[in-house]
């Protein structure tokens, strides 16, 4: 399986965006999706995570202002971040947990003007 992770751009402080991740490939036995994000120098830190089911949890960072979902049919996640400030500013990995591995896709860097 291959992930695609997109959205990412350039955003005014106050603003909103959202990200996708897209799953392709042998995509059938998905299970567990998460976002993380990552500033140079600094290790990726986790962002939030939605099982196939759609149980979901956010991290602190980005509590009470984002909303994760996903749709099985598309295999794709999505992360919606409002009220963004420069403290989002990094770049936005995904992963998920496929049969025995956990597997990453590329980044996706989000900049949030002030």
């Amino acid at each position: 399986v291959q992930l695609q992770a997109s959205g990412g751009g350039l955003v005014q402080a106050g603003g909103s965006l959202t990200l996708s991740c897209a799953a392709s490939g042998n995509s059938a036995n998905i299970d567990a999706m998460r976002w993380y994000r990552q500033t140079p120098g600094d290790v990726r830190v986790f962002v939030a995570v939605i099982t196939r089911s759609g149980s979901t949890n956010l991290g602190d960072a980005v509590w009470g202002r984002s909303t994760i979902s996903r749709d099985n049919f598309k295999n794709t996640m999505y992360l919606r971040i409002n009220n963004l400030t420069s403290e989002d500013t990094a770049v936005y990995y995904c992963n998920a947990d496929h049969e025995d591995e956990t597997v990453w896709g590329q980044g996706t860097q989000v900049t949030v003007s002030s």
